[in-house]
């Protein structure tokens, strides 16, 4: 699997429904958003993307959109090892909703979530990286959609496989799995998926911006 993302999300209530009804961005209020999640450094307009295609963008460069409920932002600085570290100025912004933070790395089979709810308490926290052999954060009760995995029903190699796999599934698998669950669509999709995503994340366009520091 060679998906990567690297995202926060601010929902009023089910994220799936609103980005299955295709609604159009708000320019004006994106722009805001980032705006105060990035005060401080010199924000410029660039061309726009997509969420399949612009998830996990470069350090210079941010990817979002708000629509009516539900505000996305793909920035490399909530792709955090610990995902309960999440910079205060992320979370506060989202203060009254619900907030989401999903990021996966293929090259060392690497997946982060977090989840703190209205109230701003931190509900659920998992990093794990199949690469490391290790989970690197393990916080709150598991969601429904975990148990499968965590119970072996999606093992990561094959019984007849020689190599033992540090854990009783893939990472990125799991990932997949939160990430519609959570959210509604997939990148390549997981084990025990029983039918289509109800979002195509390359149909959902995100507004582009650059990032720079202030003079001095």
């Amino acid at each position: 699997m060679g998906a990567k993302d690297s995202l926060i999300c601010y929902a009023d209530g089910d994220v799936a429904s609103v980005l299955a009804g295709r609604p159009e961005l708000d320019r004006a209020a994106t722009e805001a958003l980032v705006r105060r999640l990035f005060a401080g450094e010199v924000v410029t307009a660039a061309a726009d993307g997509t969420l399949g295609e612009d998830a996990n963008p470069g350090a210079g460069s941010v990817f979002a959109a708000v629509w009516p409920g539900v505000s996305i932002v793909c920035t490399g600085r909530v792709g955090l090892d610990r995902p309960s570290q999440v910079s205060a100025r992320f979370l506060s912004e989202g203060v009254g909703r619900t907030v989401y933070v999903h990021a996966m790395h293929s090259v060392v089979d690497w997946f982060a979530m977090g989840i703190w709810g209205p109230d701003g308490e931190l509900r659920r926290a998992l990093s794990i990286s199949g690469g490391d052999e290790e989970i690197l954060e393990d916080v709150g009760g598991r969601l429904e959609f975990e148990e499968p995995f965590w119970s072996g029903r999606f093992p990561a190699t094959d019984e007849d496989d020689d190599e033992d796999y540090p854990f009783p599934f893939h990472p990125l698998e799991l990932s997949e799995a939160a990430l519609d669950h959570l959210f509604g669509f997939v990148m390549e999709g997981y084990s025990g998926m029983t039918s289509a995503s109800r979002v195509d994340p390359f149909d959902v366009v995100l507004a582009g911006f650059r990032l720079s520091a202030t003079a001095r």
